[in-house]
C-alpha cells in the first residue's frame, strides 16, 4: 500500500478538501469531505483509474484515520463516492480572463 499524504486545499466549517499525494511528486487524487450535522460524513474522492481495488480500499481507510477521525471522531458513518479517471485540468476566472488578454493582444502570453 502506497505511503499517502494530504495537502489541505480548502476549508470551511463544514467541509474540507484535499490533494492526495504519494511517493511521487504529481497528485495522484482529490478528496472532498463534507461534515452534516447528523453525524454523516460525506466524500467525493477522485482518483486514477488505474487505481487497483486494494489501494482504494486503503486509501479510504486512510483517509477515514488521518482525516474524518481527528475532525470528527464520534462520526454516525463516512460515505464515500468514488470517480476515476484523469486530471482534465484547472480552470479559475483569472486564467481565462490572462489567456483571453493574451489572445486580444496577439501575444501567447510568454515573453
Amino acid at each position: 500500500m502506497a505511503d499517502y499524504t494530504f495537502e489541505r486545499e480548502s476549508r470551511t466549517p463544514q467541509s474540507e478538501a484535499y490533494i492526495i499525494g504519494n511517493d511521487g511528486d504529481e497528485p495522484v487524487g482529490r478528496v472532498d469531505l463534507h461534515y452534516s450535522p447528523s453525524g454523516v460524513v460525506q466524500a467525493t474522492l477522485c482518483v486514477p483509474d488505474e487505481m487497483s481495488e486494494d489501494d482504494l480500499q486503503g486509501l479510504i481507510s486512510d483517509i477515514d484515520e488521518r482525516i474524518v477521525m481527528s475532525a470528527e471522531p464520534f462520526r454516525d458513518d463516512f460515505v464515500v463516492t468514488v470517480w476515476r479517471g484523469k486530471l482534465g485540468g484547472v480552470y479559475s476566472e483569472e486564467s481565462m480572463d490572462a489567456l483571453e488578454d493574451a489572445d486580444s493582444s496577439g501575444h501567447n502570453g510568454h515573453h
